[in-house]
């Protein structure tokens, strides 16, 4: 089907001729210069202009009521009227400039006072034309053609007084083709950005960015197929509109990012500017590519104001993964005190929930920050790993008020063992996830402030765990030495129970742990054993105590031994060997030999001090001044250094400090 008459005479402003403006410019020329010819060359006329004011103020008249039928082709007929008239003014402004009768500019000036108004009314039109242009050609596009016609009128009348003219007339240039970019500039941010404010939390930020980003690429399709086509090449309308759209949008995440945003705000903003944008859903759509390239107009956030974005993410899920350890530490230390012991997994080894709730947490952080950038995600595993570490800080401060709470009543908790033993196996649980939480496994090492954190909570629990043996082998300890227990008294035997009966409980975590705990068990007896060897509690009164001593200490390491090895620990890994070596400085039956055989003790345990030495030949009762001070003088004379990878055994037992010899006041001590 044809185009009607007023559509071909509205047709696309591509095409390079416009009769009617140069027709209503030919006749405006012609017009004003028959009618000026009369007046320049007898200036005294110019009174005769009033009669020409109200044929003027008729035609202004015409033009006002064409300006208000908003149609294409009364705009076209009202501006080329209107051209004619200021054609008119312009060229008897000119030859009275020309002429120099400035004085008379005056006077028509007042004549043609109307035309601005006019000017203002037209002007009007076309930015609500301009203003409603990715509506209006969809529905109207004649009377957007026309409105960009008759700035393109404008523009040239412009173009050519700029270059050519000597004398400029009133309200030129009039500027309309860039009043046309700023019109069209408003309304698109005025459309979607400076509306009233909007809820910047989760639900309310997440329609907002959706809405942008359906009319956003819908509107950019109106443009690319269609405004195009209405408009000189020249004007370059998808360009502009795309900048248009990408700057409005960069100021608009500003503003919102000066809000005190949550973290789900702050990830949509983060995934909206960085991933959604340049998607195939948004500027890379099928529909807009190839002509849509946002790619020359810089990021939508700055490199400077993604780092800050990300960092106040940051603090937010840190904030966040602070409280749900806290709250996990509290439930996890409530289940301490149930009437009943902890769960245990498929194995039978003593568990909670606690590292695979803490664990989860962190890694769904980190996983969620991967998609938006390497750095997010690292910035997140950062955090995560320093929250961890501040977690198990926490972990150990509880560990040591329950301990002390334990104290106070034994009985409460009522399984304060097995939970200490599944916090055991937590923290190896923790130990071996934590290189797994980044996803690169060229960048997993774990930092080594965080393995010492998981170490100290590792030794705090085990401490707490053997303070609770020590409690209980202590009673049996004070026994000895005495001479009931020389004659043979079942001690060692009550002591070996007590070790089985934490054994098996220590069977309810994992190898490496349980050997550990073993190890540091059958040092805490060895030590508690040679501990209460040298309370000086006893002498030895001859050599038949000396005898009965000597077979009593082989008979009790010998059975601590066993027991140990029994359990799994290999002899070469046990101090009770150092019961057996003292045993021999007791067994010496010629004291003078006793420097020779302390010289071959303190080679093999270093630690041992001159008061420990001092205190044994003190319990064999037998050992002259002469020959302690020959044995204290050669170890003076062999200081001893302890070799790497040592274990101290008598370093941690304290001698009783000798007693003072009674003094009178003033006088010699007896």
């Amino acid at each position: 089907m044809g185009m009607s008459a007023e559509e071909e005479r509205a047709r696309s402003p591509r095409d390079e001729e416009w009769p009617e403006a140069e027709k209503a410019e030919k006749l405006a020329r012609g017009a004003a210069l028959k009618w000026a010819s009369g007046v320049f060359y007898r200036p005294e006329k110019l009174e005769g202009l009033g009669q020409y004011r109200s044929r003027e103020t008729q035609r202004n008249s015409s033009i006002q009521s064409r300006l208000k039928l908003l149609h294409g082709q009364h705009l076209l007929e009202a501006h080329a009227e209107l051209m004619m008239m200021e054609h008119l003014r312009d060229d008897i402004l000119s030859q009275l400039h020309l002429r120099g009768l400035s004085s008379a500019q005056t006077t028509v000036l007042s004549y043609f006072g109307g035309l601005q108004e006019l000017n203002e009314s037209l002007a009007k039109q076309l930015w609500d034309i301009v203003g409603n242009s990715l509506r209006l050609v969809r529905e109207d596009p004649v009377l957007f053609v026309t409105a960009v016609r008759i700035i393109e009128r404008e523009e040239k009348i412009d173009d050519t007084l700029l270059l050519e003219a000597t004398f400029l007339p009133p309200g030129r240039p009039k500027g309309w083709k860039q009043k046309f970019y700023q019109v069209l500039r408003e309304t698109i941010t005025g459309a979607h950005f400076h509306a009233p404010g909007m809820d910047a939390e989760g639900p309310g930020l997440a329609r907002h960015l959706a809405t942008l980003q359906k009319d956003i690429v819908s509107e950019l399709r109106v443009v690319k197929d269609l405004m195009v086509q209405c408009v000189p090449a020249h004007y370059n309308i998808l360009s502009i509109c795309t900048a248009t759209y990408h700057q409005a949008l960069t100021s608009h995440l500003q503003d919102i990012l000066r809000e005190d945003l949550d973290k789900q705000a702050l990830f949509l903003l983060l995934e909206w500017a960085l991933r959604v944008y340049h998607s195939s859903e948004m500027m890379g759509h099928p529909d807009l590519l190839p002509e849509v390239d946002v790619s020359a107009l810089g990021p939508l956030m700055s490199p400077e104001l993604v780092d800050q974005t990300e960092r106040k993410y940051v603090v937010k899920v840190k904030a966040s993964v602070l409280e749900w350890m806290q709250r996990t530490l509290e439930v996890e230390f409530k289940e301490w005190f149930r009437e009943e012991e902890p769960e245990t997994d498929h194995q039978g080894f003593f568990q909670s929930a606690l590292p695979v709730i803490v664990m989860q947490m962190l890694n769904e952080n980190i996983r969620v920050a991967s998609l938006i950038t390497d750095s997010l995600q690292q910035k997140v595993y950062n955090m995560a790993l320093e929250e961890l570490e501040a977690f198990l800080g926490r972990l150990r401060e509880a560990l040591v008020q329950c301990g002390k709470e334990h104290q106070k009543d034994r009985t409460i908790p009522k399984y304060y063992v097995a939970y200490l033993l599944a916090m055991l196996n937590n923290n190896l649980a923790l130990s071996s996830s934590v290189s797994s939480l980044h996803p690169d496994t060229a960048r997993r090492e774990v930092p080594a402030s965080l393995r010492a954190a998981l170490d100290r909570t590792q030794k705090k629990a085990c401490q707490l765990l053997l303070e609770e043996l020590l409690l209980d082998l202590q009673p049996l300890c004070l026994q000895l030495p005495s001479r009931k227990w020389l004659s043979g008294s079942q001690l060692v035997g009550s002591m070996c129970e007590v070790i089985d009966k934490y054994a098996k409980d220590f069977s309810r975590v994992r190898k490496p742990i349980f050997t550990l705990l073993l190890t540091e068990s059958e040092l805490l007896v060895a030590s508690q054993y040679l501990r209460a060897l040298m309370q000086k509690k006893m002498v030895c009164k001859n050599e038949e105590e000396r005898g009965q001593l000597c077979d009593r200490l082989l008979q009790d390491a010998t059975q601590l031994r066993d027991l140990f090895c029994g359990l799994g620990l290999d002899q070469s890994q046990q101090s009770l060997e150092a019961v057996f070596a003292l045993r021999e400085l007791i067994c010496l039956k010629d004291p003078a030999l006793l420097s020779l055989e302390v010289l071959g003790f303190i080679t093999k345990y270093p630690d041992v001090s001159d008061e420990h030495i001092s205190t044994l030949l003190d319990l064999r009762g037998d050992v002259s001044k002469e020959v302690r001070h020959m044995v204290l003088e050669m170890m003076a004379q062999h200081p001893q250094v302890l070799p790497e990878g040592y274990r101290p055994i008598f370093s941690t037992i304290l001698v009783p400090a000798p007693e003072l010899p009674f003094c009178l006041r003033k006088g010699k001590c007896a």
